[in-house]
């Protein structure tokens, strides 16, 4: 497989600072070497899509903090997710902090609206990103952008590289979920979006939890996006994220996860974000990443 891997080192979506070093830690981690390994033809959007740095630009609106720098990387980001589906390569995203996904999402919803191509995305995730600015207790737009891209929020995410709804709620997934507020658990609701909470994938054991998505997607898309926060491991394993919050995937559970996916046929892209190497131990977290994004495309133990 062709595979185009693309940085975003933004870390202004978030509170906590230092995200923005995830896709080098990434890349110190092994990455390129792994996929290498697994028979990918890796190439590399280098130097990554360049972002301001913080401590020279206004923060502006508390309730959408940094939402012009954010957009404007954005946009980019988007332009270069679609140039590499339309080269014919996979599009391995680098993050960053999350709220770099209303960039991938608005580049893969440009490309499958132009195609006719049904798609949908799974979000693994602590948290369900599903905010506004009107429900928002933090005024973060990493918390938002899930809702933006299914059509909710400021017009300048919505709008992001097109006025249109780039990805239909109704072939949303999310999964790992253990943090949600109020406001936005109510517009989920509303918007019909899916939810897996650890608890539903604790009832009902990972292997099962993996075939009910799978079997979700396979009714509704042709094509699978996947967005991995790693705030969604438990941080006994993945320590280095902004968030972090007990009871989430084991090692094995995530791997399970990422292997039954790769399997589907449907994947067309992935995301891996909040990787924050100033909040890690020996990098602990990168190479946590680096195995998952593995697996996605097709390694395994034997």
């Amino acid at each position: 497989m062709k595979i185009r891997i693309i940085e975003l080192p933004l870390d202004f979506g978030a509170s906590r600072r230092g995200s923005d070093m995830g896709p080098s830690a990434m890349r110190l981690a092994g990455l390129k070497e792994i996929l290498s390994a697994l028979g990918h033809r890796c190439s590399e959007h280098f130097p990554g899509i360049p972002a301001p740095v913080m401590e020279f630009t206004e923060e502006g609106d508390p309730g959408a903090k940094f939402l012009v720098p954010i957009t404007e990387a954005c946009a980019k980001l988007a332009s270069e997710t679609e140039r590499a589906l339309e080269e014919g390569y996979f599009p391995l995203i680098l993050g960053g902090d999350h709220s770099i996904a209303i960039g991938s999402l608005s580049g893969l919803g440009a490309f499958y609206r132009k195609r006719k191509i049904s798609w949908g995305c799974l979000w693994i995730d602590a948290h369900g990103d599903f905010n506004t600015q009107e429900t928002s207790p933090s005024g973060n737009i990493h918390g938002m952008i899930l809702a933006a891209a299914c059509g909710f929020g400021r017009p300048e995410l919505t709008r992001l590289y097109g006025d249109f709804v780039k990805l239909d709620p109704a072939k949303t997934v999310l999964a790992g979920v253990r943090d949600l507020d109020a406001g936005e658990k109510e517009l989920m609701r509303k918007a019909g979006v899916t939810v897996y909470t650890m608890t539903d994938i604790d009832r009902r054991g990972i292997a099962d939890a993996a075939r009910s998505i799978i079997s979700f997607f396979k009714g509704k898309a042709e094509r699978l996006h996947v967005s991995v926060d790693m705030d969604a491991m438990d941080p006994a394993i993945a320590p280095g994220v902004g968030i972090p919050l007990s009871g989430g995937f084991s090692h094995r559970e995530v791997l399970l996860l990422a292997e039954e996916l790769a399997a589907s046929g449907l994947l067309g892209s992935a995301e891996i974000v909040e990787v924050n190497p100033v909040l890690d131990v020996r990098n602990r977290t990168a190479r946590m990443a680096v195995e998952i994004a593995g697996r996605l495309l097709g390694g395994r133990i034997y």
